[in-house]
């Protein structure tokens, strides 16, 4: 099926073929509408028109046997009148369309008439004795079917009536059924329009979460109309100028990975040698000086290589590679991993998982409970407590890490999922760090469809992170 050149006409053409059957099945009931009214109209006619003639009728019948009756001289001229009359309003009702028994009573009617006016006009008709009998006879036979002529008329109505209303039933069945067949094959036809219509938007929603994705590996194309078309060409385009881009930064990082890296080894490498009193003995005001140009080189290399992870770990969370995950084993392993600092630092450790389950990336969701208990530990005075919950709810998991450090405060809990940002807490307590651990921990909860956040408390932090059982698609 061709696509017009614009999706407005698509839409368009679209509504035209679903209107198409509802306005056949439209223009077939008014037809029948009229067809219908047409025969209304003929049957009340027809009523009308056997009505009168029927009475006309009778009256001209019952001029006859006056006539008849009298036999005077002079009576000729007014009963060929009468004749003439009854001749022309019979004739009207022979027109109408009668049974076979009110045919055959009014030819009856009409042959009877003749033959009477036969007998009054004849040679004989003044003579007395048999013709005159049967004069008399005829017209009281011609009196006696006068109720006959009469009754057509009701009939004709009654049967009119009748063929009127199965008409309009039987009309009434069929425009049911056209109602019915016409609603079926436009719901068919918006079905199947809709399927065609979706289509390229369903492309180009799928080439937006690709690229949303960060895979950009497969070429964009979109079917459908021109400015479709057009749109999904500027989509390839953006996937073409990211992966540029991409291309682009990797370079960089790790040119300045190797740019910054080679002198500082050199660095470093010179301060341990005269740290190490290589180049012979130190005085104390030297040896402060090496120790500081030793520390701040450490320091700018652990800079160098957190800024780096935290690139790589960017990338990372647009990939999860998502499995069964119990949370009891995962917050224990987690604290393992930690046991030995909290232990030098004489900090009580408290653990409470449940055992759920939850859908999700071990390798990344470790990694977040490794950044917030490591923190915790990292920022809790010796002597300290440090909690960790997980727990499951109906539609989400739960994991709560809680220790009894400074805290963050609430200007601050906005701000601190920032990459680079570092709060006054770390300042006091004179702890090091780059302050990208917990944006890593944010892109990956958020990559998870999850989110973390800080809950308020008396006293110290409180990490929450929310896990859905299932990551949304």
């Amino acid at each position: 099926m061709a696509y017009p050149r614009s999706f407005l006409g698509l839409c368009l053409a679209s509504f035209m073929l679903v209107a198409a059957p509802l306005i056949a099945a439209l223009a077939y009931s008014a037809w029948h509408s009229e067809r219908l009214a047409e025969r209304s109209r003929s049957a009340v006619f027809n009523a009308s028109q056997a009505a009168r003639a029927s009475r006309t009728l009778v009256n001209r019948i019952g001029s006859l046997e006056r006539l008849a009756t009298l036999g005077a001289p002079g009576v000729s001229p007014d009963l060929a009148k009468v004749h003439a009359s009854f001749r022309q309003v019979a004739q009207e009702l022979l027109q109408l369309p009668l049974e076979e028994d009110q045919l055959a009573a009014l030819k009856r009617t009409m042959a009877q008439e003749q033959g009477l006016y036969d007998l009054l006009t004849g040679p004989r008709s003044g003579q007395r004795g048999a013709a005159r009998r049967q004069v008399a006879a005829l017209a009281a036979d011609l009196a006696d079917n006068a109720s006959e002529v009469l009754a057509i008329s009701t009939r004709v109505a009654d049967r009119e009536v009748l063929r009127l209303r199965a008409d309009a039933e039987s009309v009434q069945r069929q425009l049911v059924l056209l109602v019915i067949f016409s609603t079926a094959v436009a719901l068919a036809l918006a079905l199947a329009l809709t399927r065609h219509i979706a289509r390229p938007i369903a492309e180009l929603d799928a080439a937006i979460r690709q690229l949303g994705g960060a895979d950009f590996g497969q070429p964009i194309a979109v079917r459908g109309p021109d400015d479709l078309k057009t749109l999904g060409e500027r989509l390839d385009w953006l996937r073409r100028r990211l992966v540029e881009l991409e291309d682009e930064k990797n370079r960089f990082l790790r040119h300045l990975s190797h740019e910054l890296k080679t002198p500082l080894t050199a660095l470093r490498e010179g301060a341990e040698l005269l740290h190490d009193e290589v180049g012979g003995p130190l005085s104390a005001s030297q040896r402060r000086v090496v120790e500081i140009m030793r520390d701040n080189s450490v320091k700018l290399q652990r800079l160098i290589e957190e800024l780096l992870d935290y690139q790589r770990a960017l990338h990372a969370a647009a990939a999860l590679e998502v499995k069964s995950v119990s949370l009891q084993s995962l917050v224990q392993e987690a604290m393992r991993s930690h046991e030995l600092a909290a232990q030098a630092k004489g900090l009580r450790i408290a653990v409470d998982a449940q055992a759920a389950t939850v859908e999700a990336d071990p390798e990344k969701l470790r990694s977040v409970m490794d950044n917030l208990i490591g923190n915790a530990v990292k920022f809790t005075p010796a002597g300290g407590n440090v909690a960790v919950l997980a727990r499951s709810t109906l539609d989400e998991a739960l994991i709560d890490v809680i220790d009894s450090g400074p805290g963050v405060p609430a200007e601050e809990r906005d701000s601190i999922f920032d990459s680079f940002f570092r709060g006054r807490a770390k300042a006091s307590a004179r702890v090091e760090g780059s302050g990208l651990g917990l944006a890593i921990a944010r892109e990956f909860v958020e990559a998870h469809g999850g989110r973390i956040s800080v809950l308020a408390g008396e006293r110290g932090a409180h990490f929450r992170v929310s896990l859905p059982h299932r990551k949304a698609a």
